[in-house]
């Protein structure tokens, strides 16, 4: 029964679990904007190449 109390006090769970929360979502939009700017930057050189010919 001590356990259960000790960890329901314990805040460092949260702490790490918050930190992996923001992580996740950092992670999420870096992806996206990754990916936006691979499609953005794959259409400049295809039209490059196309003006090139």
């Amino acid at each position: 029964m001590q356990f259960f109390r000790k960890m329901l006090r314990d805040s460092k769970g949260a702490t790490a679990i918050e930190y992996g929360l923001i992580a996740a979502l950092i992670a999420v939009a870096a992806i996206g904007a990754m990916t936006s700017l691979g499609t953005k930057l794959g259409s400049t050189f295809n039209n490059v190449k196309g003006n090139m010919r």
